[in-house]
């Protein structure tokens, strides 16, 4: 008798029972494709949410540092240049700079490769007495800032003071009543106001800021200055030190002073925009990889153990099926039909239970997958990975029908005829 006809035969005779078994199977295979194109789409969108992140935070961080850098701006200059000779603790204790250098100094270091500063602004400051009020007051001489030669141009920190113009702090407004657009005289030469500064809480509240020239020719210093301010670059390592050695190489005879609490604050400010650009990233990409963890872990634990209870039902059905059956097995067995070919009906059954189970569950694990998940990353990894699925859906079935079955189709085909034909 032929092996498949009683294939055939044995599938219409226990449809039902068949189904169940390609249902049994399609569940598994369902669940293992699934569970394979979520975890692959994880990837894909993680990578592509990572690259979006990356973009975000690279232009989110370049914004964030801009801003704290014209925020911090605000400091000031926080680096001075001044004479080698110039006694330190008169200028802190009296704001004022007694010895001199001349001018073109800053001209010079313009003209450099210098790297570790920028915002060059040679100043006069000394403090005299202002006689047309009856009192002293903290003169600063200014011209516009000098631009370093090697570098593109910068919007300077502080703008030059016009010729017969003066800009004085809050102390010196509030005390002799002045504000913007008043005029005032100071020793003997008629000055516009121009602004008086907030308060500061500082020396810079009793400071008047006029021309650099006018200045020098106030205080008999032509070509001469007391200071170079400047504003030191992030890119420094340690900072006054590589600022030092810098300039000694560029102009004899200084030094270089840095207003500690300003330029650390700076260096702080513009550090923290960067870490926080950085940090957050590394958020992202903790987060995405602990959620991968986790989604990897129940497909794990869950496809295993569908895989295993669709064994078990499998074998219940085809256990029950040969219990019904027995007394056909039997006189198949008693008309010639050896062992064998009992279990290979059995197992035959099992193989097509199988074969139609799997297409059918890659087809329903497509199709979870595609109600889950971007159609946009599902084609993208099935460009990939379609195959592969394929391939372990029609190899992974079969085997599970197979295995399900051998148990109950190993003991039904070893079953003695004689013995179940005499209990019928």
């Amino acid at each position: 008798m032929n092996l498949w006809r009683l294939i055939i035969r044995e599938i219409r005779h226990r449809a039902l029972n068949f189904a169940l078994g390609i249902l049994a199977v399609a569940v598994a295979i369902a669940c293992q494709v699934a569970a394979l194109a979520l975890l692959k789409i994880d990837r894909a969108a993680t990578r592509n949410i990572l690259a979006r992140k990356e973009a975000e935070v690279a232009e989110a961080g370049a914004k964030l540092e801009d801003s704290m850098r014209k925020i911090m701006k605000g400091l000031g200059f926080n680096v001075i240049v001044i004479p080698e000779d110039q006694d330190l603790a008169e200028m802190h204790i009296s704001g004022s700079i007694s010895k001199t250098m001349p001018e073109s100094y800053v001209d010079r270091l313009a003209n450099s490769k210098i790297v570790t500063v920028n915002h060059l602004l040679p100043t006069v400051v000394q403090r005299v007495d202002w006689p047309e009020k009856e009192t002293s007051v903290l003169l600063y001489g200014t011209r516009g800032e000098v631009p370093i030669a090697h570098r593109d141009p910068k919007k300077p920190l502080l703008d030059a003071v016009p010729r017969d113009s003066m800009i004085i702090g809050f102390a010196l407004g509030k005390k002799f009543g002045l504000k913007a657009g008043d005029t005032t005289k100071l020793r003997g030469i008629d000055f516009k106001i121009l602004k008086v500064h907030e308060e500061r809480g500082s020396i810079d509240d009793s400071t008047a800021w006029i021309n650099l020239k006018q200045a020098q020719e106030m205080l008999g210093m032509e070509n001469l200055i007391h200071a170079i301010q400047a504003l030191e670059c992030h890119c420094a390592g340690d900072r006054i030190a590589a600022i030092r050695e810098e300039i000694s190489q560029i102009l004899p005879g200084v030094q270089a002073i840095e207003r500690g609490s300003q330029a650390l604050a700076r260096a702080e400010a513009r550090t923290k925009a960067a870490d926080q650009a950085k940090s957050s990233l590394e958020r992202e990409k903790q987060a995405r990889a602990e959620l991968r963890a986790q989604r990897g872990k129940l497909a794990t634990a869950l496809v295993p153990a569908v895989m295993i209870a669709c064994m078990i039902f499998i074998g219940l059905l085809a256990f029950t099926n040969a219990r019904q059956r027995a007394a056909e097995i039997a006189m198949l067995r008693a008309i010639g039909l050896r062992a064998g070919q009992i279990l290979s009906v059995f197992l035959g059954k099992a193989l097509l239970l199988g074969l139609i189970g799997g297409l059918a569950g890659y087809a329903a694990g497509i199709l979870i997958a595609a109600n889950s998940a971007d159609a946009q990353f599902l084609a993208e990894v099935l460009q990939t990975e379609r195959g592969k699925w394929l391939l372990l859906s029609f190899g992974l079935a079969p085997t599970l029908a197979i295995v399900g079955a051998w148990i109950p189709a190993t003991m039904a085909s070893g079953q003695d005829p004689a013995v179940v034909l005499q209990k019928e």
